[in-house]
């Protein structure tokens, strides 16, 4: 996996623009401009009125480039504080008991229990003849590692997460095989948190060896080929109070030896001068070489070095070093490896390069960029699988190691699939195919045949034959076609009174593929419409789509958004009165945002876990590695777009906002909760009517990886039901 590709998936996030102002009080003092603005009569919701906590102010103003900015919530900030702790259980308390006077509360919980409660499996995988693969018997909080040692023989638990803790709040990090399958290198997250702890458990006995390793993040474990120990990344100890809130640099990749002691392992690379340098290590299939691909940020952009295992006293190799595209090692064959990279293909293609002749001149063309971007890519029967995303669904096509397509794998219908794992001299594979309504289904793949056998099919409570999916596209406001998804029951009544949802990102090259979420079931069932974005700033149409939503494009990702709520109303979908917008982390951003530009054109807003102090991001855990995507308040050029959009600095005093319920966690160490804390103490302060602008503090929880299923239930059903009353439904 692309070393940023991963980075992307484990520190995933954000944007947006506008134009910029000075902020020198805890809120704009000027009223929202509704010159524009249709006329809205919002919905009566019949409550009494809320008395919010006391959010106390302080004098701290920041000097950006000769702009005063006010931070009146600065000691939000510090989210360990006994008075942070307090104004969190004070706004726990009037938000949750704003919940449980909704009576749809508990039926949306008991209806998403219900749908819930159904076998789920992932897509099996093998190591040294030996089959593995995760199931939850459905509402277990964790799912629980499985392997099978024969063909024919009877699976056992090998790991069952539910048993580390009682509330299911430690998870499974990750896994790791050695190549025999004889040991399994497996980490922990306690409480959502990115930090992760590496175990070794021998598989013949399932019991754990004495190691354990430390303080890894944004890491996996890379066996070495005789599977005496793995290469692994990780920081320095964080000092007292640092834990969930420092930042983290000057990543180190060690080689750690089973059955030794942390302290003894040993340090493979570190660039002390480079403090944002990130190291990925993965050792090649036949075991030769290590490959070490650095990363940067959020950038996609990395450079390759290797390691030769075989050659005594070996030094690294600087191979790739300019730092100009992405490089994806995919294979080798002896010296010859093969990457994907987006070097003069900002849609990805494959090329080979000989290390014994590097330069470029005698680099190889294999599979040349097409018109579609590359979406992911693996290696069997000594074929390259690649599959494609056409205007957001997955295509798969198998070409030889010339570059010559020799067959496809045809997909059984409009949506996105994954898995294919394996080594290159396998000749079947595994793979798993979903969409909004089709449940993740599981196929059986003979590369010699060419056949696929359906595996699993989950069985849900949910008559799907009521329900469609339809891909429509709409323009933005510079003219760009952009990709709307549409989940709802057939035969939509198009009369504009429609609750409905629009979820969206547009961020880091991330891509809103269709895929199956049980969340969505109960609100299609209310009649809901659920609608999902393909906003510039992602993935869906290679790098250039994601340039037109970054950095001083980010406003770009905005008026789609916006255009979508436009799209739904124009054509009869919904109105203004009847439209939520959704998004979490970088998706979080955009509702605020959003929100605060157009705060007429919507009913109810949740930004979950967003990024909403975008002048201060940079100083917070792994904050400064999103700079590559939105910029950075440290740099004249890009402090006043910044500024322009941020959602907690453009909160206007005196506006009729919609409902909002702000989400966070307060183990959430990727983007910390005092972003949440300060802008719902601003909002609440700025709010001008009766709608209620409440945030919900989860506990003992992070960013989202890992939640127990009984508290992803938990809120799924607060938001619903908030939605419920909110939209007059």
């Amino acid at each position: 996996m692309n070393s940023q590709l991963r980075f992307l998936a484990l520190c995933s996030l954000f944007i947006l623009a506008l134009a910029a102002t000075t902020l020198l009080s805890g809120c704009n003092d000027s009223a929202q401009d509704t010159e524009s603005a249709p006329n809205l009569v919002r919905n009566q919701i019949n409550m009494d009125e809320l008395t919010y906590p006391a959010s106390k102010t302080g004098d701290q103003v920041d000097d950006y480039h000769g702009t005063s900015v006010a931070d009146p919530y600065r000691w939000l900030e510090d989210a360990d504080s006994e008075e942070t702790h307090a104004w969190v259980k004070a706004q726990n308390k009037v938000t949750f008991g704003f919940l449980e006077n909704i009576p749809q509360r508990a039926t949306y919980q008991e209806r998403l229990t219900e749908i819930w409660n159904y076998a789920r499996y992932g897509t099996p995988f093998k190591k040294g003849g030996r089959t593995f693969y995760f199931k939850n018997d459905g509402l277990q909080n964790q799912s629980v590692l499985y392997v099978q040692d024969t063909p024919d023989g009877q699976p056992r638990v090998l790991i069952d997460p539910n048993t580390l803790s009682e509330d299911g709040t430690v998870a499974l990090g990750d896994v790791s095989l050695s190549d025999d399958g004889k040991f399994m290198a497996w980490s922990t997250s306690e409480s959502g948190s990115d930090w992760r702890t590496w175990y070794i458990r021998d598989i013949d006995t399932g019991k754990d060896l004495d190691d354990k390793v430390m303080w890894s993040k944004f890491s996996g474990a890379a066996w070495n080929h005789d599977g005496t120990g793995f290469y692994y990344s990780r920081y320095e100890t964080p000092a007292d109070g640092e834990t969930f809130e420092g930042s983290n640099y000057f990543q180190k990749l060690y080689f750690h030896r089973r059955g030794t002691d942390q302290s003894q392992d040993e340090l493979v690379y570190e660039r002390p001068d480079q403090k944002e340098w990130g190291f990925t290590g993965s050792v090649s299939e036949d075991g030769r070489f290590l490959i070490i691909s650095i990363w940067q940020g959020t950038s996609h952009n990395n450079r390759l070095y290797y390691l030769d295992l075989q050659t005594d006293g070996a030094e690294v190799v600087t191979m790739l070093d300019d730092y100009d595209a992405s490089y994806n090692f995919l294979h080798n064959e002896g010296g010859l490896f093969y990457f994907k990279t987006n070097l003069n293909a900002p849609k990805d293609r494959i090329i080979a390069i000989d290390i014994d002749h590097p330069h470029r001149e005698n680099w190889k063309n294999i599979v040349a960029e097409s018109d579609d971007p590359i979406d992911g890519i693996s290696v069997l029967n000594n074929s390259l699988i690649v599959t494609y995303m056409h205007d957001v669904v997955n295509v798969v096509k198998v070409f030889d190691f010339e570059g010559n397509e020799t067959g496809t794998i045809k997909m059984p219908g409009l949506g996105s699939c994954g898995g294919f794992g394996g080594k290159s001299y396998d000749s079947e594979t595994y793979y798993v195919f979903n969409s909004y309504l089709n449940p993740s289904e599981i196929y059986h793949h003979d590369m010699k045949t060419g056949k696929s056998t359906l595996f699993r099919k989950p069985e849900i409570k949910f008559d799907f034959d009521n329900y469609e999916t339809n891909r429509v596209f709409f323009s933005s406001k510079d003219g760009t076609q952009i990709p709307l998804f549409l989940v709802h029951k057939k035969g939509l009544d198009l009369n504009g009174t429609n609750p409905t949802i629009l979820y969206g990102y547009g961020g880091f090259n991330i891509s809103l593929s269709p895929s199956f979420s049980t969340s969505i079931l109960p609100w299609i069932e209310q009649g809901g419409v659920y609608a999902v974005a393909s906003l510039r700033g992602g993935g869906e149409y290679g790098e250039e789509w994601h340039q037109g939503g970054m950095l001083k494009n980010k406003q770009n990702v905005f008026d789609d958004f916006i255009a979508a709520g436009e799209y739904l109303i124009n054509e009869g979908f919904t109105n203004a009165n009847k439209l939520a917008v959704h998004g979490g982390s970088n998706g979080g951003t955009l509702v605020g945002a959003v929100v605060n530009q157009r705060p007429e054109l919507f009913a109810a807003a949740i930004p979950a876990v967003g990024v909403m102090d975008m002048l201060r991001f940079q100083h917070f855990t792994i904050g400064w590695a999103w700079t590559s995507d939105y910029g950075s308040s440290e740099d004249a050029d890009m402090f006043p777009i910044l500024f322009a959009y941020s959602p907690l600095h453009n909160l206007k005093e005196g506006t009729e906002f919609p409902s909002i319920m702000v989400t966070t966690a307060d183990h959430d160490d990727r983007v910390v909760p005092g972003h949440s804390f300060k802008y719902a103490a601003r909002l609440q302060a700025c709010q001008s009517g009766n709608l209620p602008v409440l945030i919900r503090v989860q506990t003992k929880s992070g960013h989202g990886a890992g939640k127990p299923t009984a508290m992803v239930i938990e809120e799924v059903a607060d938001r619903y039901a908030f939605l419920h009353k909110t939209l007059g439904m």
